[in-house]
Order: structure tokens, then C-alpha cells, then sequence
């Protein structure tokens, strides 16, 4: 792949793929699609258009949108332009907004709607780099000076353009990979957000070393659902889908997912781990629903399928008998549930949480590979990763091929490669303490590498609890654990300088219920269902269950059920879903006491 930056990538797949129909979106109830061609003519315009208002090079131009394929144009015409996109997050409140536009500069700004329009209208005031808007959606109609309807600012690079015949060539050639490509605001687990400074060079070295270690073909087809602000989705499904020419197909909203699967039919999926947690909770509880005799066909086709993946798993033979037994497993049940993701999907991709070996094991077991693999923003994001051909279930791969990978004397992992961030914007000191002198980049979590080579996390090196007993015990594999089951959808363990773990966790209300109803118990009320005595009794089996792996020591004892979900308005957890461990434990510091008191 003959590309050095971001922007002579575009070029090449538009050239290459100019009448292949690239990008499909929902209009109506149609879907509708958009070719090579027309992407080159709607990116140069963009460009053109940011030329024209003074948007030159190194300027900072943000979007604020759910994912489309305008997300996708517009972000390749800023790149074009030599400017830098600022990915911000939709569901973020006004005050965080201002945060983000005021510390990066922001001159420019395209929005989804007139909802975002209404975030920023109500901070414009005090975003004194902030010149002008431009609405992504066709049916504003209020424009004025300073809010640009999306139809008007393309009129304005096409006429900028056939003034200036060579200015969309002449801005790209002039990028260099030394060149900032975006500026990306961690989600900020543990204190302020910080602007990571990503090159041309930093994102092209990743797409390149992914595109190695993934194999991925031409005729590969995506489904686009997590956040393009967030890295991971930027870098694979953008990113890299593009450069090799793929068919992407961009979700109407997270709640369509299952259903735009079906049309889409995607080949691969890229994903965090909740969605397939989410989707074992509903294969679980449709079989728990189901006639006993299509329960009891789909274990044993479970059991099956685990024998089978485990004999290759271990590079084993399948012998005759028990390929007849998989081959009417697929038939009765593995086609079926295949079929409800399009039934053509090679596999999964796995990132931005921790992954459970219990759900990579019982996905393979329906011959659904899941291959998980690490990263972080500040690395562009990927440093290892397992593969369809090399994998290990409870690790996160190995690093791609242009990457460096060891563990510090404390365990911290460390990383270095072309990958890794030009710094945090305007932050030297916090640029320091991650970047060693010789390049390193210090990531924060805690890891091993196997004898094989494969990295394998246990926690997040702040994240790890001491107790009044000076066991050092890593919450995440707990929590893990217990998110496993189906009537689990958040969970926290605590208990730093205290003498027991214990935790607390927001039931999956939706499973709860249909629990309740198998048992012919009717409650709608999610105080009176965490405190009715059934309810109980089951958790105290699901906990138990799930920390029979354990160390005595590291065991939740003690556990409280709560009635509401962690959300980013309560500043509970970040846009890309993570928990803030800090705000969480201040929020709920009455219940933790009542835990330790009792």
C-alpha cells in the first residue's frame, strides 16, 4: 500500500474505486448510496470551501455528529485541507463542549443538528476562536452569518474550486506525514481530558501494520455503529475500510444495529465487548424461553461446537464421528444464528474493554471468532492484536509488526513504534510523564507477556485496590467475571483500605424481568425487584458462581444492587462507556458505607 498520509490515501481509493458505490446510509426507509466519485467531488468541495475561510494548515475544525457517511467526507475534507479534525463526542454536555473547543483553538465547526446547534449556541459566548458552524442536516434553514446550512458551504467550495482549479491538489501534496491529523480528547477516567496530538504518520503506520496483521480483502463490507470520535472505529472502520477499497455501511442508530446487520451483511464487525455481552444475554434468555425440546438441540449443538474449537484451538484433528455431530449442530442451530448477522461474517474484532475468555469460548463455540486486541489513543490506537490465524482467548494478542512491546519493572506495559502520539496539545509536562526519554510510551495498565509472545492485561495500574489487609487485588478480571451474566449491566468492585471486596452493580432490568415472569413473579417497580427475596437469591448465585476462580482474598463478599444506570450526564462514565471509578465511589458513598458498616 503506496500511501503516506492520510489525505494521498483518499486519493488513491477514489481513484482506484471511482464508480464502486463505497458508502450506504438510510434515507427514508430506503437505502441509498454514494461512489468514489461522488465522495472525491463532495471532499473537494469541503476542502475548497475550508481554503476559502482562511482554514489553512494546522488549524483545528471539529465535527459533532453521530456517525454518517457526511462524517466520513467531512473528516477527509479537513484532513485535505491540511487541517486538523477534532472528533467531539455527540453525547457530550455544553460545558464539556466549551472545554474542548476552547482548549484546541476550535475555528471551525460542523454539526449534526439543531440539538447540537442548541449545545453550542449556549456556550458560543465564551468559544472566542470559534468563527462559524456548518449544519450537517438538509432540512435547516436558518442560516446566517455565522451558521452555514451543508448545501450553501459546498456551493462555496465548488465555486472557490473553478476559480482555483488547483487548490484541492496543491493543499494535499503539501501535507506531510509529520503533519497533525487530528486532535482526539481522551475520555478522561481520571481528571481532565487531554487533546492527544496524532500525525498523518502516526495513523497511516497503524492502518498499514492492522491491514498486515488483519488480512483484510477488497471485498470486505462494514457496518459502522461505534463512535467515529472515538479512535478505534476511526482508525479501523474508517480508515482502514477505505483504504482498501471496502463497503461501508453506516448504522441508523445503536438500537438498529441487529437489523442494519441483516441488510449489511457485513463481513467483519468491529465492536467493544458490551455488545457481545449483550448479544449472549439475548441468545441466552430467547433459549431459556424456548420449548424444552429446542433447549436441550441447543446445548447439545453448544457442546459440540466447544469440542470442535477446542481440537483446533490446540492444532488437534477433528475425527469422523465428531465432524457428522458439527455438521448437524451447524445445520440446526450455528446457520441460524449466523444468519442473524447477514451470513457472511468471518469474524469479530474486539476492543476497548477487556474481553471475557467465558464469551470469546462461547461465541467460537457457535463458530463465532472473536479476536480481541489493545490499544489507546495516545498509539494510534492498536498495539497488539489477535488474529483470525493467531490467537489466544484471555489475551490481547501480539504487537503488529512496526511496534515494540515490554513490561516495566512494576509491570507497567510500555510501547514504542511510529504510532505513538506527537504528545498532549499544550500539556509538555503530561507529555513527559508518558513519553520516556528513549520513546516509550508508558501506557498505564498492568500486563505480562506469555511465553508465546501474547500480551495479556490484568488491570489498569491506578485502578488497583490495596486493601487494610495490603492484599493488592486488580478489579477488572472481577468485574469481568461477573458482567458474564446475562442480569448483570454495570458493575464496580471496590474495597481500597477496606478489609473485604465488595461491590456494586446495576442489574440488567430486561432479563431481571423475564426471570421474574418464568417464576410467575409480576413486579414493574425496579426498587421493589432488587429488593424482593428471589431476586436476591439469584444474585448471591451468580456472584458466587462467578468468583469460584478466585483467590478467597479477592472474592466480592458483599454486594449492592442499584436501580439506576452510570451515565455520562452524572459524570458516571465517558463517552466511549468506561467507567469513572472515582465519581462512581463519590456518588454512591452513602451505599458503600451501609456495605462496611453492615
Amino acid at each position: 500500500m503506496k500511501f503516506k498520509t492520510v489525505s494521498e490515501l483518499f486519493k488513491n481509493t477514489v481513484n482506484e474505486h471511482s464508480s464502486k458505490e463505497l458508502y450506504y446510509y438510510k434515507k427514508g426507509s430506503d437505502w441509498s448510496s454514494i461512489n468514489g466519485k461522488t465522495i472525491l467531488y463532495t471532499v473537494t468541495d469541503i476542502t475548497n470551501a475550508l481554503i476559502s475561510k482562511s482554514v489553512s494548515k494546522n488549524t483545528k475544525v471539529g465535527i459533532l455528529s453521530t456517525n454518517s457517511p457526511k462524517w466520513a467526507m467531512i473528516d477527509y475534507g479537513i484532513i485535505c485541507s491540511g487541517s486538523a479534525t477534532v472528533s467531539i463526542y455527540p453525547t457530550l454536555i455544553p460545558s464539556q463542549i466549551s472545554y474542548i473547543v476552547n482548549d484546541s483553538g476550535l475555528k471551525a465547526l460542523f454539526l449534526e443538528n439543531e440539538d447540537q446547534l442548541a449545545k453550542i449556541n449556549e456556550i458560543w459566548e465564551d468559544c472566542t476562536s470559534l468563527e462559524f458552524v456548518v449544519m450537517m442536516n438538509d432540512s435547516f434553514e436558518s442560516e446566517t452569518d455565522k451558521i452555514i446550512k451543508f448545501s450553501t458551504f459546498l456551493d462555496i467550495g465548488m465555486k472557490y474550486g473553478n476559480e482555483n482549479p488547483k487548490s484541492f491538489e496543491k493543499s494535499c501534496s503539501s501535507i506531510t506525514e509529520s503533519d497533525l491529523l487530528t486532535l482526539i480528547y481522551t475520555s478522561g477516567t481520571t481528571g481532565t481530558p487531554k487533546g492527544v496530538m496524532l500525525t498523518h504518520g502516526n495513523l497511516t503506520s497503524n492502518i498499514k501494520a492492522t491491514l498486515e496483521a488483519q488480512q483484510f480483502e477488497r471485498n470486505e463490507i462494514f457496518l459502522s455503529f461505534l463512535p467515529l470520535s472515538h479512535v478505534f472505529e476511526r482508525m479501523c472502520g474508517h480508515f482502514c475500510a477505505f483504504a482498501i477499497g471496502a463497503t461501508t455501511y453506516y448504522a441508523e442508530n445503536m438500537e438498529s444495529v441487529v437489523d442494519n446487520m441483516k441488510i449489511a451483511r457485513p463481513t467483519r464487525l468491529i465492536s467493544v465487548p458490551r455488545l457481545y455481552e449483550k448479544i449472549h444475554a439475548k441468545i441466552i434468555t430467547g433459549i431459556e424461553r424456548a420449548p424444552k425440546l429446542k433447549k436441550i438441540i441447543f446445548f447439545w449443538a453448544l457442546s459440540v461446537g466447544k469440542k470442535v474449537s477446542s481440537l483446533k484451538y490446540s492444532n488437534k484433528s477433528v475425527n469422523v464421528f465428531l465432524n457428522i455431530k458439527y455438521k448437524i449442530a451447524e445445520k440446526l442451530i450455528f446457520d441460524k444464528v449466523k444468519n442473524t448477522f447477514g451470513g457472511r461474517l468471518k469474524n469479530f474484532i474486539s476492543g476497548g474493554a477487556p474481553l471475557s475468555i467465558k464469551l470469546a469460548d462461547f461465541f467460537q463455540s457457535l463458530g463465532l471468532l472473536i479476536v480481541e486486541g489493545y490499544g489507546l489513543t495516545e498509539t494510534s490506537p492498536i498495539i497488539t492484536a489477535n488474529t483470525a490465524k493467531n490467537y489466544k482467548f484471555g489475551t490481547v494478542g501480539m504487537p503488529l509488526s512496526n511496534v515494540e512491546v515490554k513490561i516495566a519493572e512494576d509491570g507497567e506495559i510500555l510501547a514504542k513504534g511510529p504510532n505513538v502520539m506527537k504528545g498532549y496539545y499544550n500539556k509538555v509536562e503530561e507529555t513527559n510523564l508518558v513519553i520516556d526519554v528513549d520513546g516509550w510510551f508508558h501506557t498505564g495498565d498492568i500486563g505480562k507477556i506469555d511465553d508465546d509472545g501474547y500480551l495479556k492485561i490484568t488491570d489498569r495500574k491506578k485502578s488497583l485496590i490495596v486493601t487494610s489487609g495490603g492484599k493488592n487485588i486488580a478489579p477488572a478480571p472481577l468485574e469481568n467475571s461477573i458482567l458474564n451474566s446475562i442480569y448483570v449491566e454495570q458493575c464496580l468492585v471496590i474495597g481500597d483500605g477496606k478489609n473485604f471486596i465488595s461491590a456494586l452493580i446495576v442489574p440488567n432490568y430486561e432479563s431481571l424481568k423475564d426471570y421474574l415472569k418464568s417464576n410467575n413473579i409480576d413486579l414493574n417497580s425496579r426498587e421493589a425487584m432488587i429488593e424482593h427475596k428471589s431476586v436476591l437469591k439469584l444474585f448471591d448465585k451468580e456472584i458466587s458462581e462467578s468468583m469460584i476462580n478466585f483467590s478467597k482474598f479477592e472474592r466480592v463478599k458483599k454486594y449492592k444492587l442499584l436501580t439506576d444506570l452510570w451515565t455520562l450526564e452524572n459524570e458516571e462514565i465517558t463517552p466511549s462507556m468506561k467507567v469513572v471509578r472515582k465519581k462512581v465511589i463519590s456518588n454512591y458513598s452513602n451505599i458503600i458505607e451501609e456495605i462496611y458498616n453492615d
